[in-house]
């Protein structure tokens, strides 16, 4: 599989920028490191399909999104007591 890329939605870049800059530049690192290789082998299936199909887990963060082709689709980002309300 080539590498894949990854963009995010506005929603998701404006939660992205409030957060503290270590755990931004360790979220683009991780999504760096996981585009590079199957990024569906860390990826986790979500049972509940409305904000995502996928989640990535980033320490205390999570990451929401969607795939296609090799284009992944950052939702969402959010710490994990916040992101699935």
């Amino acid at each position: 599989m080539a590498k894949s890329q990854y963009r995010f939605e506005p929603k998701a870049l404006k939660k992205l920028s409030k957060f503290p800059r270590n755990i931004q530049q360790r979220i683009f690192s991780k999504m760096d490191y996981f585009c590079q290789i199957e990024p569906l082998v860390y990826a986790e299936k979500l049972t509940d399909c409305q904000s995502g199909e996928f989640r990535f887990r980033v320490g205390n963060y999570r990451i929401i999104f969607d795939i296609e082709d090799d284009l992944i689709t950052i939702l969402d980002v959010g710490h994990r007591r916040e992101i699935y309300r």
